[in-house]
């Protein structure tokens, strides 16, 4: 029951509607036995700084950032973590000390299913798109210690930027660019890749941005990620699935990032352990 004690957490974005968050991160409190609720506000671009005005005077703990204000919301924080600082986009906020306080827990997300996997400094991945999923993804990487990353884009001038963007970065990323039409001759030395464009996504589900052609350049025991969590599985993952090829779809990333953002809210008022299983759980169960 929500009362007069209940605590405040929320996800911003435009739009927001569609967000899964508030069922995952809702039955993960009332798991933990926590006085707290999670909701969802739609925020347009040039509300931002009133939104997070509002927020400090009616005391919300902390939010989520989704798109389009992962970067957009930086100059309205007074400290990240060095994570987000190197990442240049931030998707969780905390109310600490009188200010706003951001990290981003999508690096944490995205290599949650990867961390199992050895010798990463033998290994080369293939990413396609460069927004700000991508950041995370060769964040991730790089934290990974994944010996050579690729950055595939159509755009020349934005794709020149994105890997501009990492240099100097504390992360100490390095990652080489290339245009869509290097993917022949990069396919066959991959060992990983991800997909961080919405080619495939909801009423794109037929689509797929490698073709079976592209696919079957695959090396045997590569893994294909596709960061789309609907449909399940994507077209992409379908194709690799075809071709007995490992296949981690965006599920586990949104789950993983959204206890690691729980963990960074919570951690001042309880010990409880997040449970992760709970949240997964909830998760499927809404996208089935």
């Amino acid at each position: 029951m929500v009362t007069g004690h209940t605590k405040l957490l929320g996800i911003i974005g435009n739009p927001v509607e569609h967000s899964l968050s508030p069922a995952m991160q809702n039955a993960a409190l009332r798991e933990m036995g926590l006085d707290f609720i999670y909701l969802p506000f739609p925020v347009a671009s040039e509300g931002i700084e009133a939104a997070l005005s509002g927020f400090a005077a009616i005391g919300v703990v902390g939010f989520n950032v989704t798109i389009p204000h992962k970067q957009a919301v930086i100059p309205y924080l007074t400290q990240q973590t060095e994570v987000a600082e190197g990442v240049g986009a931030v998707n969780t906020v905390l109310y600490r000390d009188g200010g706003w306080w951001g990290t981003n827990t999508d690096v944490a997300g995205f290599i949650a299913p990867l961390q199992e996997i050895p010798h990463w400094g033998d290994r080369t991945a293939v990413i396609l798109g460069y927004g700000g999923a991508a950041r995370a993804v060769v964040a991730g990487l790089t934290q990974l210690g994944c010996g050579t990353i690729h950055v595939v884009g159509r755009d020349k001038q934005k794709l020149t930027h994105f890997a501009e963007s990492w240099q100097g970065s504390s992360l100490g990323v390095q990652i080489t660019p290339h245009l869509w039409d290097s993917l022949p001759e990069l396919l066959p030395q991959t060992h990983l890749l991800v997909n961080t464009t919405p080619v495939g996504m909801g009423v794109e589900g037929d689509r797929s941005p490698l073709s079976p052609t592209d696919v079957a350049q695959l090396p045997d025991g590569s893994i294909i990620y596709d960061l789309i969590y609907t449909p399940r599985p994507t077209k992409l993952l379908q194709l690799a699935q075809e071709r007995g090829l490992r296949t981690i779809d965006g599920t586990e990333m949104l789950v993983q990032q959204g206890a690691a953002a729980l963990r960074f809210w919570t951690e001042p008022f309880t010990s409880k352990p997040v449970p992760v299983n709970i949240m997964r759980d909830t998760l499927l169960s809404h996208l089935s």
